[in-house]
């Protein structure tokens, strides 16, 4: 078998064998076959497509070339839950804790941020104290005790995939949907979950800009999800406008608290709900109705907070944080941007408010900077609200005073004040499983 042969193959628009992507995959972690032929091959995937048995017997073989996570010592069912990325979507730290506390068990380990998505990650590692990396012992203890242990990824979870990736970014071929799902639903399988929760972001600040991609990219996962036996569902979410009023770790750790308190924005709320409900859905909790009951019980009667909490301590955080009993240390320097006229906010471009806050210290801009925890945006106005002349729009926070005017002017090019308030958008505009694709309308989806 020869690599040249199969990027001939690929090319000519032929599907690969099982065999064939095994040689491929492995033979390129092991450093048998060059990044030029690779990258000739990753090219030809992303003009010639590849069929859903390719791409699951890819996502699979990507999977194997690390660490493989057996979460069968757990008691109960595990859960997993995956979002493609957004601007204040925090919703990991709401719907998982619902989850547990509603009897579920969630061993997750989370990414970090690039560039204007924020990293689940990053959010933790803003509570004081609290450790994101666990000795595979420690993890266990802590999901069997706490029903919940969200941690940062292993450094050998499928190594393919980082290797890929690498090589996808500086090829031009990031943007492929066989190559996107085989990423993610690498990483899910070998987290080792018997059930996985997608979350698929559509809008100007999501990877996928338009609803039919994000679809496409949906059902995509879920045929991989089932293929290697694991229950898959995906959610197609709004990300046109940032999701809550927060972005930024401290900020958004914050607002994830007081919607568990049973407060916070709706938008994040009902967003949250409808992935925890899912989530319970899928290892039997009930119809899809009853599983929703359930999580709102669980903001209800504190359960979840209290979930959320117990997590935060046995992993040496300060959860006095989330309940309000200590505050976060705040930014030295803020600004506040107001509107200039009188009217409806018609526009946000989420992607370009996400831009705002890397520019103020809340995000990276390389693998190598900097985090700052305190460093974000407070929201006062969102789509569709009225607003007078000189209101604040938004609160700008950071370390770096000098960041400021910059930000200030980046946000304003960002929003739009019309004179008419705008037709309200859906937060959720789909549910995909194996069955097929359900859509929904109206404002909350």
């Amino acid at each position: 078998m020869h690599m040249y042969d199969l990027i001939t193959k690929k090319k000519h628009g032929a599907a690969l064998t099982d065999e064939e992507i095994a040689f491929m995959i492995e033979g390129y972690v092991k450093g048998e076959i060059p990044d030029y032929q690779m990258s000739a091959m990753l090219m030809a995937i992303w003009f010639s497509g590849m069929t859903d048995r390719e791409t699951a017997v890819l996502t699979q073989v990507m999977a194997r070339s690390g660490d493989q996570i057996d979460l069968s010592a757990i008691a109960g069912k595990t859960v997993d839950k995956h979002s493609t990325g957004g601007v204040g979507d925090k919703t990991t730290l709401i719907a998982c804790p619902i989850v547990a506390a509603c009897g579920g068990k969630i061993a997750k380990m989370s990414g970090r941020g690039l560039g204007h998505t924020g990293g689940t990650v990053d959010k933790l590692a803003a509570i004081p104290g609290y450790r994101t990396e666990l000795t595979r012992e420690e993890f266990f203890h802590t999901v069997e005790t706490c029903g919940i242990s969200l941690i940062g990824q292993s450094g050998n979870l499928a190594p393919a995939d980082k290797k890929l990736y690498a090589l996808r970014d500086v090829t031009a071929t990031v943007d492929s949907i066989p190559l996107i799902a085989s990423s993610i639903m690498s990483k899910k399988l070998a987290a080792g979950a018997s059930a996985i929760l997608l979350d698929v972001k559509t809008g100007s600040g999501a990877f996928m800009k338009t609803q039919e991609d994000a679809i496409r990219l949906a059902q995509t996962m879920v045929a991989i999800g089932e293929a290697a036996g694991r229950r898959t569902v995906a959610l197609i979410t709004d990300m046109d406008v940032p999701l809550g009023c927060g972005i930024g770790n401290s900020i958004e750790v914050r607002e994830s608290a007081a919607v568990l308190r049973g407060e916070g924005p709706a938008d994040l709320r009902e967003v949250s709900l409808a992935l925890a409900a899912n989530m319970l859905f899928l290892i039997g909790k009930g119809t899809p109705a009853a599983c929703r009951a359930m999580a709102e019980r669980a903001i209800a009667d504190g359960s979840a907070l209290a979930t959320l909490c117990r997590m935060v301590r046995a992993q040496g955080g300060d959860a006095r944080v989330l309940t309000g009993e200590a505050n976060f240390e705040a930014a030295p320097f803020s600004r506040e941007v107001c509107a200039p006229r009188a009217g409806f906010v018609t526009r946000m471009d989420a992607e370009a408010i996400g831009e705002v806050s890397v520019v103020l210290g809340a995000g990276r801009e390389t693998k190598e900077s900097v985090i700052d925890p305190a460093a974000g945006l407070i929201l006062h106005r969102k789509y569709g609200d009225a607003v007078q002349a000189g209101e604040p729009l938004v609160t700008l926070c950071t370390s770096r005073q000098e960041t400021l005017a910059e930000a200030a002017q980046r946000y304003g090019a960002a929003i739009t004040i019309g004179e008419t308030r705008p037709a309200p958008r859906p937060l959720i505009f789909a549910r995909v499983t194996p069955e097929g694709v359900e859509r929904y309308g109206g404002e909350n989806g």
